[in-house]
C-alpha cells in the first residue's frame, strides 16, 4: 500500500498521517496525551513521548533509515529468533521481522476523557519470500500498538501449520535515561541469569535493584516479574508490565562495546538502557498447530 493510500484509508486529520522518506513509510501520531512515530518496516515504534515528559524511547542519531536495514533504537521486534540463529543455520541477527514491511490492518482513536485519548494501530505479518527461504512459512503475526499516556505493545504469533512452531521473540526496548550509570532496574533481584559477557556463565543476581557498571548483556531466565527503571537524573520511574514473557534481557554496550557499532551515535551509550520482555533459549515458545501466543509489555511513566 502506498503512502497516499495509507493516508486515504487510515489518515486522521491532526492525529495520524503517513510520510515516506528515504524509501520508508512511517506513521506520525499527534494526540493531546502523546506523540509517537511507527515505521511500517518492522512495525517499529521509534518514538513515544507522553505529554509533559521527556521522550521515553532512544533512537540512535546514526541509525540507518533505509529499506532492509535494521533500525537502532525504539522497540525492534525480534522474531523468530533472538540474537544469532541458534539452530546452526544462516539467518539475520534477531530474525527477519524487524526488516520486513508489515501491513497496517487497523487504526483508530479510542477516546478516554480521564486518561487522555489513545490511538490503536494493528500491524500484521505473514510468510514472505525471505521467511520461506529461512524455513518459516506457516505462521501469522499480529502486532497491536496502543499509544497514549502509556505505550502498550502486544505481539501475537499463530501457528497455521501442521507441525509445532518453535521460536524465540523479544520486544527489544531502548529506554531513554539521563545516565545509565545512575539508573536502577528493579524487579530482577535474586533471579538467575546468563551473563553473555562472561562466556554465558550462569549467575544469581543480588536482592536489590540492578545498577549497571560495565558493558552488560544479561539474560534473566524464568521471570515474569514486572520491572521498574528508576532514573535519578531525570527524576522519573519507567514502569514495565510484562505479558506472556518468561525472560528479561538487559543490555548496554558501554563505551567499549559502542565503539564497534557503526550505527550507534558516538558517546550516546549513557543515554539509554535496553530492558526487554522476551522468550529466549530455555523459555522459547513451542506452539502446537492451531494455537497462538501473545508477548506484551506496557510502559508507563511515574514520578
Amino acid at each position: 500500500m502506498t503512502c497516499d493510500e495509507l493516508n486515504d484509508q487510515f489518515g486522521l486529520d491532526g492525529v495520524l498521517r503517513f510520510v515516506e522518506e528515504s524509501g520508508l513509510v512511517r506513521a506520525e501520531v499527534t494526540l493531546g496525551s502523546c506523540e509517537a512515530t511507527v515505521y511500517l518496516q518492522g512495525a517499529h515504534v521509534t518514538h513515544w513521548k507522553p505529554a509533559g515528559q521527556e521522550a521515553v524511547l532512544y533512537l540512535s542519531s546514526r541509525t540507518a533509515l533505509a529499506p532492509g536495514k535494521a533500525i537502532r533504537g525504539g522497540v525492534p521486534i525480534c522474531f523468530p529468533w533472538f540474537g544469532g540463529r541458534g539452530d546452526g543455520l544462516a539467518g539475520p541477527s534477531h530474525g527477519f521481522a524487524r526488516t520486513q514491511v508489515w501491513e497496517l490492518a487497523f487504526a483508530a482513536v479510542l477516546p478516554d476523557a480521564e486518561a487522555g485519548d489513545k490511538l490503536q494501530m494493528t500491524f500484521v505479518l505473514g510468510p514472505t519470500e525471505e521467511s520461506r527461504a529461512l524455513g518459516f512459512d506457516q505462521f501469522r503475526v499480529a502486532y497491536e500498538v496502543l499509544v497514549g499516556r502509556e505505550l502498550r505493545l502486544r505481539l501475537t504469533v499463530a501457528n497455521f501449520g501442521e507441525k509445532p512452531l518453535h521460536y524465540e521473540e523479544a520486544l527489544h526496548s531502548y529506554l531513554r535515561v539521563g545516565d545509565v550509570r545512575k539508573t536502577a532496574i528493579g524487579g530482577l533481584g535474586e533471579t538467575e541469569y546468563v551473563d553473555k559477557r562472561d562466556g554465558n556463565a550462569v549467575k544469581q543476581s543480588g536482592p536489590g535493584a540492578l545498577v549497571l557498571e560495565r558493558f552488560s548483556d544479561q539474560v534473566y531466565r524464568d521471570t515474569t516479574a514486572d520491572l521498574t527503571v528508576t532514573d535519578s537524573v531525570w527524576g522519573r520511574v519507567l514502569e514495565l508490565a510484562k505479558v506472556g514473557s518468561a525472560t528479561t534481557v538487559v543490555w548496554n554496550p558501554w563505551e567499549d562495546g559502542s565503539a564497534a557499532l557503526a550505527d550507534l551515535g558516538a558517546g550516546e551509550w549513557p543515554g539509554f538502557v535496553c530492558v526487554e520482555a522476551a522468550n529466549t533459549a530455555g523459555n522459547a515458545i513451542t506452539l502446537e498447530p492451531g494455537l497462538a501466543h501473545t508477548l506484551g509489555v506496557t510502559v508507563g511513566v511515574g514520578a
